[in-house]
């Protein structure tokens, strides 16, 4: 675990902890359902370049996200060590100055459209849009849209529909990219396994957010419904993965009910005898840790029933 005390400004531990590497499994998982697809679909002859490059613009993006999330939310005055329930966040404890955050913020922008450019030549200007639009709500998220309770719809397109089916299509061979309803299907059932996370992340910090303007879905519906919302959200995940069943690869819907489903009722069951206070935390990484399950599950499912 890495120490939070005594970190100097501006440090290579600071800029660690700014990156939140524990959130790259978040942009690791779709990619990982994507790439398995594509593999059992193309019998195993598939562009593992591009996959590669697809997971390394992805894990770019995350660390953008981070870094405008951090930045941002300093600006607002949303990250006040006093009344902050969530892990610490580099500009507002002093780690980062706001100077080195935002030239970090212009590098990692453009390390990923450079990441990118290689995907848009695979597989052509449309790669060009959506790329544009992931830097953009890169950076609408955290500015307008979280604060209009759009961020659960905004995880379920940018976690779920735009890297699996992205991933998936890049990664097969030229003659054969298209992208099929099994596929769309199991991009929104991914893109509700991490808004879970997003759904954790907002009832923890209702009151905050509430305080601040921040309408989220979570503190539009209260706490009660919050609770419910994360429980019925991954269900409705693991179901939608029948699709998987109607395209032959029935494993990638059995084991995440084996393994992911259990785990995650066991998390709300936690979740439900909890206050909102800094013990989140903790079922946030738990919550990390079963999405990361999922994505195994999923992926060791495709490959089995290839």
């Amino acid at each position: 675990m890495m120490d939070e005390t005594n970190v100097k400004t501006n440090s290579f531990r600071a800029w660690a902890l700014a990156a939140r590497p524990k959130t790259l499994s978040g942009a690791a998982v779709p990619v990982m359902i994507g790439v398995a697809l594509a593999w059992a679909d193309a019998g195993g002859h598939i562009a593992w370049g591009a996959a590669g490059l697809c997971l390394l613009f992805a894990m770019t993006m995350q660390v953008d996200a981070n870094l405008v999330n951090d930045y941002f939310d300093f600006r607002r005055g949303n990250d006040d060590a006093a009344t902050r329930l969530g892990p610490p966040r580099a500009c507002s404890m002093g780690w980062v100055s706001a100077h080195a955050m935002r030239r970090a913020i212009a590098i990692v922008t453009t390390v990923a459209c450079i990441v990118g450019l290689p995907l848009a030549w695979m597989g052509g200007w449309p790669m060009v849009g959506v790329g544009v639009a992931c830097v953009a709500f890169c950076f609408l998220y955290t500015t307008k849209l979280s604060y209009m309770g759009l961020g659960d719809a905004l995880v379920i397109v940018f976690f779920g529909l735009v890297p699996v089916c992205l991933t998936y299509y890049l990664s097969l061979p030229p003659h054969e990219r298209g992208v099929s309803a099994e596929v769309v299907v199991g991009a929104v059932a991914c893109g509700l396994v991490t808004d879970t996370l997003l759904i954790v992340n907002n009832y923890r910090d209702i009151d905050n957010d509430i305080r601040d303007g921040k309408l989220t879905l979570v503190a539009r519906i209260g706490p009660s419904a919050g609770r419910l919302l994360y429980l019925w959200v991954g269900v409705a995940a693991v179901a939608l993965g029948v699709a998987y069943v109607a395209g032959g690869h029935a494993g990638g819907f059995v084991l995440p009910i084996v393994s992911y489903l259990w785990l995650h009722i066991g998390a709300y069951r936690r979740l439900r005898g909890m206050e909102r206070d800094h013990k989140l935390n903790d079922l946030l990484g738990q919550t990390a840790r079963n999405m990361i399950v999922y994505g195994m599950a999923v992926a060791a499912g495709i490959a089995i029933s290839a």
